[in-house]
């Protein structure tokens, strides 16, 4: 046992009941950040980022027609 782990142990027999059980809770929460940590470096190859929505930016993707708005020839005989 190390010497951190003597500690801890020391210092939790000096804590009331409710205070250890937010401790454990506590631990948990580490062990379950860490396991998240870990799988996102692990991961990290392959991982795909989404695009970020930026004004602009399919710009030049591509064109719309000069003759865009103007009526379509198979819609005349509804106009």
């Amino acid at each position: 046992m190390t010497t951190a782990t003597k500690n801890i142990m020391d210092k939790l027999e000096t804590l009331p009941k409710n205070m250890v059980n937010e401790v454990e809770d506590f631990i948990d929460f580490l062990k379950a950040k860490h396991a998240k940590d870990s799988a996102k470096i692990s991961d990290v190859h392959n991982v795909v980022e989404e695009p970020k929505g930026l004004y602009g930016a399919a710009k030049g993707l591509f064109i719309i027609p000069k003759d865009f708005n103007e009526p379509l020839e198979d819609l005349t005989d509804f106009m």
